[in-house]
């Protein structure tokens, strides 16, 4: 659900047009170079042309053009006429006052009537006016304006509505374009394609105009999904959920009108009634039609938006030629559209869904029902594998409860057959909401309340709806009788605890006893080996030597019971979670994968994959690691489980991709991932890293990305594997923002979190930020902490490796940092991630340039700016260049040093500078005056980009810059 905001009625964006506003762009630049140029956009209603005409004026006008702009009426051919041209030259007459019109003030009358009093009243001899020019005549001086407008600048005339316009209207654009044609002069003229059924006399005069040089046709098509959920965001001020956009798309089907019109109508999601504007709106052309084409839109409305000719025959029960008129005249007024399979559609799903809503109460229920019983009689007569659903629909829309609750479990079934479980959620809440109204409901569908209440459940974890789930969780378990039922009530314990887990509520530990007291006196058997294995696998991130024991427990009457595959899911947990073997956990999870194909357990190969994936990526082998993560995305795709188990693998592929340097992938990935609208923390680990991506590019939204990433640290509980990342991001944040008392207070807090010695692979890097904050601010007691904890921290894998030797690094003083630098830097290579290389590479370069290595320093700086634009790592690269600048390096292509930073005179003023000498003492010493002397420390501080004389100080020592340079060769 939407947040209650205040919402505009219109939206301030221009959303996915980009290629209808680049093709007014290129006719306007056409236009200037004197090629006579008109566009003609099309679009149905509520599309977006306005919009799009204003973005364009707007641009044009700021591009030097003078643009006009007129409105044909709806008042048809016998309306106004020349409204459009009227209107345009009423802004000529405003702006430049009637001289504009050269003495022609009478001629002109026709179209703007105030000219003819004006030159009445005009003093002193003039022609007598032609009062009744010929039509030839008046478009002849209309063109000569535009003419001599368009010398003095571009002009662009843009005319909204063209199917209102009448035909003086219509003959004048046509004379403009194909017998005039005044240089510098932009035509655009917008129509609507739903109003030019067979007869409208626009459609002719644009196949006339088509005929003509110079014109362009651009046809305004709906806004997919993104461009919907843009236009929700401006006009929400905040960004909507994805099940808000994928709602508000479903009924709009892009339309922006429409989209504005149900935002602005309250909360879009499940919004009962369409706002009466946009109801009449839609309407109108219905009411306009004759009676029997009425009455069968009726009958269509409630069949769907979609419906076949023989359904609809069916239901009617008219005469074959009797419905075929009605059709036509509808599809005439083209508010249905016909498709070569035979069936049809509402021109917009909007139209269909305002003439249900004036079915009268009797009238829609009986109309549901006759559609419900054709489509169980012949189910034919729909799409396949529509029929359960469709007959669901109907016979709840009838009322008929007993039916619609039969309807709705079947219907829930045949969706999980398909691997739709959100559906199949709605589905079965559908069946639950029924089943008080029925009293016979246990015998109809052969279970208890529980029974179904499990099934919901289920469907919701599956589908990923976990806020739902819990709730269901809490009616089960108030309902379920633990001394009769011990296995039930187990279950329904282990998914609450896993469930609370999940959206940072607790850590579920006091849910997951309780399962395993109840389930452990529970009767023995196969049940109760899945859900002992169940329970193992939930325990492992909270306590995996309990979760070795129960999972023992299990494995006890496994074999006796023929249920080893069971226990596949706690034991490959353990292995990656619990005994940290990943070599022999990758050997299992082959095995395991194996097996769960064979046995055709779909989620049980899902979630091999995300182990799978996520193992290559603590062992370094990133490329395999994503191959992994793309093949299981797939199969969770291909199941419907891509909220839930599958969501893990979109973030495992990201992290894997960032690993190898391959950015913008890694974005596209973290958006699908955005787009999916994951509950709970299972969207977590691909908003870290988002974030952590965005605030390595500098990009203008890192910020906000970045506080969404942190919020979740104020939950009351987050998985360590979850919470460490957290602390890590917070750190580099606050450095990327020069923020060294929030960088201190991060790294603190970090440093003293319990998880931190248990888990190297998300322990490490928190450990180097850490100390890179104390390195950064020369905090003693911060590097001591850093070095404890470095001590006793394990080192398997490659990139807890490079990260041991960057921390030493950091931690490394005086002579020993070159050397523990070049360790760091090696140990990167080994791993190869390009970013902590090049971020090492510079922490290299600037030891080298303390130690006086100036060809070390050289070749280490171009190599990181090198990885930075690669990456497009822009502080990177900034660092790089700045590093360079204060040592006097210039990167060149081939990484070679150049000229010196500073003079001579320079050093020898940052000497003293260093010493702690005032400006008047150091031109003391260097027989100069104090005014020169200040002149030099402030070239200096600018060279080196520092802020004042003390920092500059402790830059020239920490870089070796009070050093003499190296004689060049």
């Amino acid at each position: 659900m939407l947040e209650p905001v205040t919402v505009r009625a219109a939206s301030s964006v221009l959303v996915g047009r980009h290629r209808e506003i680049a093709a007014l762009r290129d006719a306007l630049g056409r236009a200037r170079v004197g090629e006579p140029t008109t566009v003609l956009v099309g679009g149905e209603a509520g599309v977006g042309k306005t919009r799009l005409l204003e973005e364009f004026g707007a641009w044009a006008t700021g591009g030097g053009a003078r643009v006009l702009v007129g409105q044909c009426l709806e008042l048809g051919e016998a309306g106004l006429p020349f409204a459009p041209f009227a209107a345009a030259l009423r802004a000529v007459l405003r702006a430049d006052g009637p001289e504009v019109f050269a003495g022609y003030e009478a001629e002109f009358a026709p179209l703007l009537p105030e000219l003819g009093r004006a030159s009445a009243a005009l003093a002193g001899p003039r022609p007598v006016p032609l009062s009744d020019a010929p039509r030839g005549y008046l478009f002849d001086l209309v063109a000569e304006l535009f003419q001599r407008l368009a010398d003095a600048r571009p002009l662009v005339l843009l005319i909204e509505d063209l199917h209102w316009a009448d035909r003086s209207t219509r003959d004048l654009i046509g004379f403009l374009v194909r017998a005039a044609r005044p240089g510098r002069l932009l035509l655009v003229c917008t129509y609507r394609t739903d109003e030019l059924q067979r007869g409208h006399p626009l459609r002719p005069f644009l196949a006339e105009l088509d005929r003509a040089r110079g014109v362009e046709r651009v046809e305004l098509g709906r806004l997919d999904r993104d461009g919907t959920g843009a236009i929700l965001a401006d006009l929400l001020g905040a960004e909507p959920p994805a099940r808000a956009v994928d709602d508000v798309h479903g009924r709009t089907q892009g339309n922006p009108f429409f989209i504005e019109e149900l935002a602005v109508a309250g909360d879009p999601i499940g919004c009962a009634a369409l706002p009466e504007t946009l109801r009449d709106l839609l309407l109108a052309r219905v009411d306009r039609l004759p009676e029997p084409t009425q009455r069968v839109l009726r009958i269509a409305a409630a069949g769907g938006t979609r419906f076949a000719h023989d359904l609809l025959a069916e239901v009617a029960g008219l005469p074959e030629a009797e419905l075929e008129d009605a059709l036509r005249v509808a599809v005439a007024a083209q508010l249905v559209v016909a498709d070569r399979d035979g069936d049809y559609e509402f021109r917009h799903a909007l139209v269909r869904e305002a003439v249900h809503d004036e079915l009268l109460p009797g009238e829609h229920a009986r109309l549901h029902a006759r559609f419900a019983a054709a489509i169980e009689a012949q189910p034919h007569l729909v799409a396949a594998g529509r029929a359960p659903a469709e007959i669901a629909h109907h016979w709840y829309a009838a009322h008929d409860h007993p039916r619609a609750l039969v309807a709705a479990r079947a219907a829930a079934v045949a969706a999980g057959d398909r691997y739709a479980y959100a559906e199949q959620r709605r589905l079965l809440e559908r069946a639950l909401e029924l089943w008080e109204l029925v009293p016979d409901a246990a015998d109809l569908l052969g279970m208890d309340h529980l029974a179904l209440l499990e099934q919901t459940l289920a469907a919701a974890v599956t589908a990923g709806d976990f806020s739902r789930a819990i709730t269901l969780t809490r009616a089960g378990l108030a309902e379920v009788d633990a001394d009769a039922a011990p296995l039930r009530a187990a279950r329904l314990l282990n998914q609450r605890g896993r469930l609370m887990a999940l959206l940072g509520k607790s850590d579920g530990r006091r849910e997951l006893d309780e399962a395993y007291r109840l389930a452990a006196g529970g009767p023995r058997g196969a049940e109760r080996v899945r859900l002992l294995a169940d329970i193992a696998a939930h325990l492992v991130k909270i306590d995996p030597k309990q979760a070795a024991r129960v999972a023992a427990e299990a494995a006890v009457d496994a074999e006796a019971f023929g249920e080893d595959v069971a226990l596949l899911h706690a034991r490959i947990a353990l292995l990656c979670h619990g005994e940290r073997d990943l070599e022999r956990g990758l050997a299992e999870l082959s095995q395991a994968e194996a097996v769960v194909r064979a046995s055709g357990d779909a989620s049980g190969l899902v979630l091999a994959r995300v182990y799978q994936s996520d193992v290559l990526c603590e062992l370094g082998r990133y490329a395999e690691s994503a191959q992994a993560a793309e093949a299981g995305v797939a199969e969770a795709r291909r199941v419907g489980i891509s909220r839930s188990t599958g969501a893990y693998l979109l973030s495992n592929r990201a992290e894997a991709l960032i690993a190898l340097g391959r950015w913008d992938e890694a974005e596209a990935v973290c958006a699908e991932a955005a787009r999916i609208d994951l509950s709970g923390v299972t969207g977590l680990h691909w908003l870290q890293l988002s974030a952590g991506l965005r605030l390595a590019r500098a990009h203008p939204a890192a910020d906000e990305v970045v506080d969404r990433a942190l919020t979740f640290l104020g939950r009351p509980y987050l998985w360590p594997s979850h919470r460490l990342p957290l602390h890590e991001l917070a750190i580099e944040a606050a450095l990327a923002a020069d923020d060294k008392v929030e960088a201190v207070r991060a790294a603190r807090v970090a440093a003293v979190d319990e998880s931190l010695p248990q888990l190297p692979r998300e322990g490490w890097p928190v450990l180097s930020a850490v100390a890179r904050t104390a390195a950064r601010v020369g905090d003693r007691d911060l590097s001591v902490a850093v070095a404890a904890l470095a001590a006793d921290l394990p080192v398997r894998h490659p990139a807890a490796r490079a990260h041991a030797a960057q921390v030493a690094a950091l931690l490394a003083v005086g002579d020993q940092a070159l050397p523990a630098w070049r360790k760091a830097v090696d140990a990167w290579r080994v791993d190869g991630q390009p970013y902590p290389l090049g971020r090492a590479l510079l922490a290299l370069a600037e030891s080298a340039a303390a130690a006086g290595e100036r060809d070390e320093t050289a070749a280490a700086v171009t190599e990181a700016a090198e990885i930075g634009r690669r990456l497009g790592a822009v502080p990177l690269v900034e660092a790089a260049a700045t590093l360079a600048r204060r040592v006097g390096l210039r990167t060149t292509g081939q990484g070679g040093a150049g000229a010196d930073l500073l003079t001579a005179r320079e050093r020898e003023v940052l000497r003293l500078v260093a010493e702690g000498h005032s400006n008047s003492r150091i031109a003391e010493q260097l027989f100069i005056s104090p005014k020169t002397a200040s002149v030099h420390v402030s070239r200096i501080i600018a060279k080196l980009d520092v802020t004042n004389r003390v920092e500059a100080a402790a830059l020239a020592h920490r870089l070796g810059l009070l050093t003499e340079p190296a004689a060049s060769h």
